[in-house]
């Protein structure tokens, strides 16, 4: 796994055999990245990264100057992990929490400019997402939600729908 911009740029970071997430390949990740440059400021933003496996996308939003990242994942391993890029890295802005999103955006109370979720690809409650995180209230207004998934899921004519853009076998659906 690469970080494929910003301040961290080029740093890899290798998880161990047993590691279950799939990571955003480094093409998805470079052209999700060059379309959110062109139209955000990192600075100033808030960010939330659902099913965060690796933190990759967490990474890269912090590399590129987010003012907070918050990352969640519940599978102990991928939060170790984390725990030890972060340490590594010495990144200050970045919360990791350790539990299920579904549950997390029940409870979470703040809000923030930019949600990624990238949840397991084969996961059956995957088209749920998008409707857990607008009743949650977490998206700030004029906020983007970026929903990583397969070409066999279709969001084009849900509530919210912007945009979708395809890079291989990634499919980022886009939400205001």
């Amino acid at each position: 796994m690469r970080i494929v911009g910003g301040k961290y740029k080029g740093r890899i970071f290798t998880p161990n055999k047993k590691f279950s997430a799939r990571p955003t390949t480094d093409l998805a990740k470079e052209a999700l990245f060059n379309i959110l440059t062109n139209s955000y400021h990192f600075s100033e933003m808030k960010v939330l990264d659902l099913f965060s496996g690796t933190g990759s996308i967490g990474y890269e939003f912090i590399s590129r100057g987010a003012e907070a990242v918050t990352l969640v994942e519940k599978n102990p391993g991928h939060v170790r992990f984390i725990h030890d890029v972060v340490e590594k890295l010495g990144i200050t802005n970045a919360q990791i929490v350790r539990d299920d999103v579904f549950r997390f955006l029940k409870y979470c109370r703040q809000d923030f400019d930019i949600i990624f979720a990238d949840p397991p690809f084969d996961a059956p409650w995957l088209d749920k997402i998008p409707a857990a995180v607008f009743e949650a209230n977490v998206l700030r207004e004029g906020g983007l939600l970026i929903l990583e998934h397969p070409k066999s899921y279709e969001f084009t004519k849900w509530p919210n729908f912007a945009e979708l853009r395809q890079y291989g076998k990634v499919n980022f659906s886009f939400f205001r």
